[in-house]
């Protein structure tokens, strides 16, 4: 308070006795000096409360970006049929959140939580996030068939990585992989999010097709995916638009990309993350949600709708352009024919997978059915070139219940719960059981030593049934347990069926 205030303060509380002027005005008037400590007594308790009260808006700032964050760990439902165009944002509701509760300090701010570590501007127009995503996986097989130096502990996923988003606008990716013995990069894209319903993404990232291959790592009830996702392409190099009309109860995407092997990234490529052939793959998907308003919780978690890819290329016997089948312990199980005279894609290849989703309660379930078409070629001999076309298909039906009472979803949990010892709290727990089958053309084993697969030695078809129980430690960290029995009809000699294949599958799992 400056001397001039302070002046005026004074003169205002000795008014009503400066009217009485007459001998006794000494008398009756208060010590100036006492007056001006009550004044700086009273300057002092309220700025000590105003000092209070920026402290609590400031808490109340932070909390609201973290919890906000911590719901906002993924992409909604929604935003996952346009396949990740809007992945970077999920810090977005946070900033948002954050900006509204109050100043945050023109240095901006930083949160750490169950969603990351992200720094912030004041206006919060702008966040970087740090993230991470590890994955320890232990193989083990009770069969005989399997060779035993297929049992291992592996690092299935090792990505440190940031992402964040620009003027409110432009989000990115930047996530490489460290895991299986190679270094690769998985995601790295920018988005700009113009409107609800339209976006434009570009780089490389998930491409729009299969419903579980979208679905993000940390919510795949089990640790490797279905057959379906065996058939649909992985993550694609190129540019996609994409967004929610109709209030967000129908997403669409269509992409133009680079192409991929059935269920391989571009990655794979005879050189990496480079065009396979010198075509390019139109990549799309329409999924909706009509029921995602309603007031009714049994409807709400219902999604259905469709994806599909469609390129005409060209390969050859050193770039087939041809994809090796896995079993659900990772070993392979199918693969055309190789060397000199080998099988190769040489025409038009169509991909179609009608799918949906059911979330009510504690309760999930997903089913998902995949027709991949590729007309292939075979040069038998010098002069015999022999070509047809292979239609391989596959589909599945997996289920999830939550034991302790979580709300099930396609894209996020809560533990009710966290474990911690010598505190009360065992986390989330939930069982989960699937049924899924790949089966291949019988086109491609006809025709003896000039078919485009060995049948003594590549199945006709694999079925596998799976069970396990996924513990959630917290909302990142996840032990999750399964079991598959795959068995075969035919790949063994004189035409017998493989051996099946026994799979005890374990890994411990952090999200961050």
């Amino acid at each position: 308070m400056t001397p001039r205030i302070r002046l005026a303060v004074v003169a205002a509380l000795s008014l009503p006795i400066g009217l009485q002027v007459d001998s006794a005005l000494a008398q009756s008037t208060p010590d100036m000096s006492a007056l001006l400590k009550k004044l700086d007594e009273q300057e002092k308790r309220i700025e000590a409360l105003e000092n209070e009260l920026k402290e609590q808006k400031e808490e109340i700032a932070q909390a609201a970006a973290r919890q906000a964050a911590e719901r906002n760990a993924s992409p909604t439902p929604s935003s996952t049929a346009t396949a990740g165009a809007t992945a970077a944002v999920s810090g977005k509701a946070a900033i948002e959140a954050s900006s509204n509760a109050g100043p945050v300090g023109s240095a901006g701010t930083v949160v750490a939580g169950p969603s990351g570590l992200f720094i912030q501007s004041a206006d919060g127009a702008n966040v970087i996030r740090f993230r991470g995503n590890l994955a320890v996986d232990g193989r083990f097989y009770s069969d005989k068939s399997t060779a035993d130096t297929a049992e291992t502990w592996t690092f299935r996923r090792v990505r440190p990585y940031f992402e964040g988003t620009l003027d409110r606008i432009y989000d990115f990716r930047f996530m490489p992989d460290f895991g299986n013995g190679k270094s690769v990069i998985v995601d790295a894209f920018v988005t700009g999010r113009f409107a609800p319903w339209f976006a434009v993404q570009a780089g490389k990232f998930k491409g729009p097709v299969g419903l579980e291959r979208l679905q993000p790592d940390q919510f795949n009830r089990f640790m490797e995916l279905g057959f379906p996702s065996a058939l649909v392409p992985n993550r694609d190099l190129g540019v996609q638009i994409g967004g929610d009309v109709a209030g967000g109860t129908l997403g669409y995407a269509v992409g133009y990309f680079d192409g991929t092997t059935d269920g391989n990234s571009t990655d794979a490529n005879a050189s990496p993350d480079v065009d396979n052939d010198g075509k390019r793959d139109w990549e799309g998907r329409l999924f909706a949600q009509p029921f995602i308003k309603s007031g009714n919780p049994w409807l709400r978690g219902l999604g259905f709708g469709i994806g599909g890819t469609y390129v005409n290329t060209v390969g050859s016997a050193t770039n087939t352009l041809l994809a090796t089948y896995k079993t659900p312990g990772q070993q392979n199980f199918f693969t055309y024919r190789t060397g000199t005279t080998a099988t190769y894609a040489d025409g038009k290849r169509e991909r179609w997978s009608p799918q949906f989703y059911y979330y009510a309660g504690s309760f999930g379930l997903i089913g998902e059915y995949v027709r991949s078409d590729q007309e292939v070629s075979r040069q038998v001999t010098g002069t015999s070139k022999r070509s047809d076309t292979i239609d391989n298909e596959a589909w599945q039906v997996s289920a999830s219940y939550f034991l302790t009472g979580e709300r099930a979803a396609y894209n996020s949990y809560t533990p009710k719960s966290t474990f911690e010892p010598g505190r009360p709290g065992w986390g989330a727990w939930e069982i989960v059981a699937r049924f899924h089958q790949l089966e291949i053309d019988e086109a491609a084993f006809t025709e003896g030593a000039a078919s485009f697969a060995d049948p003594f030695a590549s199945p006709r078809k694999a079925t596998a049934a799976g069970i396990g129980i996924n513990w959630y430690l917290n909302q990142n960290v996840k032990w999750m347990f399964n079991y598959e029995r795959t068995r075969f009809d035919g790949g063994a000699p004189a035409g017998t069926d493989r051996p099946g294949e026994n799979a005890f599958l374990t890994r411990f799992s952090l999200v961050y």
